[in-house]
């Protein structure tokens, strides 16, 4: 099989993890770069990555890379790429693009250059020229701009990663899935372990903890058709089946796990319990309103993990640091067993809390920079 290079990105914070998962499916030449991860690899290891990876937001094939200076530099390299041989003039597409540092005025007119280039070519060579959909586009072209190297890509994945088709109910500040599955790992949470979430908001911890545990593949809910690959005229169908049907083996049986998850809001646990229903999760998860400031947790000790309220959901500063110090008693009162971490925007959390943390793991959340902090809540007396 040809080997390709492609580039996965990732939220910031989660770029070892990707790599992990990349290297698992036998990427070769894979090197981290802030947001994302570079590698090579046959179209399996691509098919593999966006079956596979919980981590990775895409997967984008790498078809050119060149200097530049102005726009038709950008115009030429553009067209230099044989676009009619790759997907065919009868489907939409949309071009993206990113920019660090470019001297170009106006991504807005760059992105119209690339796209003539794109239809340019293929007029040349057939006389049709693809059209163009900014909702839904068959394919997808990514360009990405540095101060002087532009890269041009072909998106294999259509709609992100993390949009893993579960979450039909959705709350007002939701947890993308690929960074809940992130946080889970640096969490150090293996399945079997006892978790519980409670501020489970939409349940996006609690769903990607039970597809973990049982070994689900992310890519596996999706509907045929609607990973980009799966336009593309050299799509290996074979292999794709292939792939889809060695996940759907490798799913493990379960009955009840060891996986809680509670909200103080009665519309949120309704919400969760959707989104775990329709993911066909339900019966694996206990799920319970309650306060995280008086809830009993479950016995025995576990992992206990929360995205709190920061500013995003809450918008009195008041409320939230008068809200930390009751946390951290409830805590030290209730929780003694349990390994807590808490993802925040707030640098005022780990103060006002009352606790040491013992990790601060740099996170984003979108563009929203956040920190993981972990404070392990040991048995018998604090000290």
């Amino acid at each position: 099989m040809t080997v390709e290079n492609f580039f996965s990105p990732c939220p910031r914070g989660l770029e070892a993890l990707l790599a992990e998962d990349v290297a698992a499916v036998g990427a070769r030449n894979v090197a981290q770069v802030p947001g994302g991860v570079s590698f090579r690899g046959d179209w399996e290891v691509c098919y593999r990555t966006n079956l596979e990876s919980r981590i990775a937001t895409r997967v984008m094939w790498r078809l050119a890379l060149g200097s530049y200076r102005n726009e038709d530099d950008v115009y030429r390299l553009a067209q230099g790429v044989p676009w009619p041989q790759l997907f065919s003039a009868g489907q939409t597409l949309r071009v993206y693009v990113t920019a660090q540092r470019s001297p170009l005025k106006s991504l807005e007119f760059i992105t119209l250059r690339v796209k003539d280039a794109v239809c340019d070519r293929f007029r040349d060579e057939s006389g049709r020229r693809p059209s163009v959909d900014t909702r839904n586009p068959d394919i997808r072209i990514h360009l990405f701009l540095t101060a002087d190297q532009a890269t041009l890509y072909l998106d294999t994945s259509g709609e992100p990663l993390y949009m893993r088709g579960h979450k039909v109910a959705k709350v007002e500040a939701p947890l993308k899935e690929n960074l809940a599955a992130g946080i889970l790992r640096l969490a150090g949470w293996k399945p079997g372990t006892p978790l519980f979430d409670p501020m489970c908001g939409s349940g996006t911890f609690l769903i990607e903890a039970v597809q973990m545990s049982l070994g689900d593949a992310p890519g596996l809910s999706r509907e045929p058709g609607q990973f980009g690959f799966e336009r593309l005229k050299n799509f290996d169908a074979g292999l794709w089946k292939r792939l889809r049907r060695e996940a759907a083996d490798d799913r493990i049986m379960a009955g009840k796990l060891s996986i809680r998850g509670s909200d103080i809001s009665a519309d949120a646990v309704a919400r969760a319990r959707q989104n775990l229903a329709h993911a066909g999760y339900d019966d694996l998860v206990e799920l319970r309103q309650g306060d995280l400031l008086t809830v009993e947790p479950p016995p025995g000790g576990g992992v206990l993990i929360a995205n709190p309220p920061y500013g995003e959901r809450l918008a009195d500063d008041a409320a939230l640091a008068a809200f930390y110090p009751l946390l951290g008693d409830a805590l030290k009162k209730r929780f003694a067993g349990w390994d807590c971490w808490f993802l925040s925007a707030d640098v005022r959390l780990p103060k006002l809390i009352g606790l040491k943390a013992k990790r601060r793991t740099p996170l984003f959340n979108g563009n929203l920079e956040c920190r993981l902090y972990n404070f392990p809540m040991v048995s018998g007396p604090l000290r």
